[in-house]
């Protein structure tokens, strides 16, 4: 799996599979851009390059549980030097 390259201030939603689609020690959250498109897409890929399928995954208000360590690593490349994101 590659990564997806993304640009600064781009829009991301925090994804995480549902149960059963893999096991619990695989329901981590990711970070994934939002897609351009009015429809819906055949598959979006994280920023860890993990690509998901539609009904795969649900979408959540913000990180439960473990997020995915890839996507934190790769998200805060993005961030301007000294400057450190709040929630």
């Amino acid at each position: 799996m590659g990564s997806v390259v993304r640009e600064q201030g781009e829009a991301m939603m925090v994804v995480r599979l549902r149960r059963g689609v893999v096991g619990e020690t695989r329901r981590v959250c990711h970070l994934v851009p939002v897609p351009d498109v009015s429809e819906t897409p055949t598959e979006i890929t994280a920023l860890c390059g993990e690509r998901i399928l539609p009904g795969q995954a649900e979408l959540l208000s913000g990180f439960r549980g473990m997020p995915c360590e890839t996507c934190l690593a790769l998200s805060a490349r993005t961030l301007s030097p000294g400057l450190v994101h709040a929630s």
